[in-house]
C-alpha cells in the first residue's frame, strides 16, 4: 500500500528523515511526542508539502502522480483539518457524495445519530470530542482502502477516544484487504490496535517491531553494579543508569529468564520502549 524509502524533509530548525512502510491489510502505528515529525511524514506523503530527497510510492504512485482515483480510495483525519465551522452538518453530506462515488450516506447519518451529532448545529460548536468523530465518519464512509489517520485521539476523553478506537476495529474487520497508518503520542491507544509499531524521534525512525512480539518477547532487565558485569549483553537494545544499578530493554525477555535466575526480567511494554529507546543508551 505505502513505502517510503529515504524521505528527507528539511526546516530550518529540523530535519525529517523517514523509512517506512504499511502492508495491505495491516494497521501500523507511527508513535512520537509533540514536535517528532509525525505530522510532517503524513503531509510529505500525501502530496501537502514537497520533499527534498527519498521516494513514496503510494497505491504503486509518487504523490505528485497520484489519480482522483487514487485519492477517492483515501480517507485522511489530520489533526489540524477539518469542515468549515460555519457548516453543519447536513450542509457537509452532499459535499461528501459530490467527492464520493462510494460515499455511504445512510451508515454516516446512522453513525452521526448513534454518536449524538446533531445535523442542524454549526460545527464550530461541537465539542472538541464531536468533532473528532465527525472527522473519522467522514474517513470511513466513502469505502475508503487506506486510512490516513494523524493523531485523531489527540484531546479526547478515555471514552470518547475508545469509541474512535472501535470505529477503526470495526473499518478493518469489514475488509481484510483494508490498510492505515495512525500517528500518535498515547501509547495505548496504538499497543492495543496495531499490527506493528514505528517510533520516530526528533525526525528520526528509531524503532520497528511487530506489536505481538514486542508484548510478548521484550523486557525490562534491572541489573545492579556487578551483575550488568556479568551480563551477556548480545542480545540488548538500550540501557539507561538508574540508582540501583541499570534498567536494560531486550527483545529476548526468555533468554534472560533462563540464563540469568537471580535477575528481575520485566515484561515490557510499549511505554518502557519508548522511554528506553528515546532516552537510554544504545548497545
Amino acid at each position: 500500500m505505502l513505502e517510503i524509502n529515504g524521505l528527507v524533509k528539511r526546516y530550518k530548525d529540523f530535519t525529517l528523515e523517514c523509512s517506512m512502510k504499511v502492508e495491505k491489510g495491516c494497521i501500523t502505528g507511527l508513535i512520537g511526542e509533540n514536535g517528532s515529525g509525525k505530522s510532517t511524514m503524513f503531509k510529505s506523503v500525501l502530496g501537502l508539502i514537497s520533499y527534498e530527497e527519498g521516494e513514496v510510492s503510494l497505491f504503486g504512485r509518487a504523490p505528485a502522480r497520484l489519480q482522483k482515483e487514487d485519492r477517492e480510495r483515501m480517507g485522511i483525519v489530520l489533526g489540524e483539518s477539518g469542515f468549515s465551522g460555519y457548516l453543519k452538518v447536513k450542509d457537509i453530506i452532499p459535499v461528501l457524495a459530490a467527492m464520493y462515488p462510494k460515499f455511504e450516506r445512510e451508515r454516516f447519518i446512522k453513525l452521526c445519530g448513534k454518536f449524538s451529532i446533531p445535523q442542524d448545529k454549526a460545527i464550530n460548536e461541537f465539542s472538541t470530542g464531536m468533532k473528532a468523530k465527525l472527522k473519522v465518519f467522514a474517513a470511513i464512509t466513502h469505502g475508503a482502502d487506506f486510512l490516513f489517520m494523524d493523531e485523531p485521539t489527540t484531546g479526547l476523553d478515555v471514552m470518547t477516544r475508545n469509541d474512535v478506537l472501535d470505529l477503526l476495529r470495526e473499518y478493518m474487520e469489514q475488509d481484510n484487504s483494508r490498510s492505515i497508518l495512525i500517528s500518535s503520542h498515547i501509547s495505548s491507544d496504538l499497543e492495543g490496535l496495531c499490527d506493528d509499531i514505528y517510533m520516530i524521534h526528533e525526525g528520526r525512525i528509531i524503532f520497528h517491531e511487530d506489536m505481538d512480539k514486542l508484548l510478548n518477547e521484550y523486557g525490562l532487565i534491572k541489573a545492579d553494579e556487578e551483575q550488568f558485569k556479568r551480563l551477556d549483553k548480545e542480545h540488548i537494545l538500550s540501557v539507561r543508569k538508574e540508582n540501583f544499578g541499570y534498567s536494560c530493554l531486550t527483545g529476548q525477555r526468555r533468554y534472560y529468564i533462563e540464563n540469568y535466575p537471580d535477575m528481575v526480567v520485566e515484561k515490557g511494554n510499549l511505554d518502557e520502549v519508548i522511554t528506553m529507546m528515546s532516552g537510554g543508551r544504545r548497545l
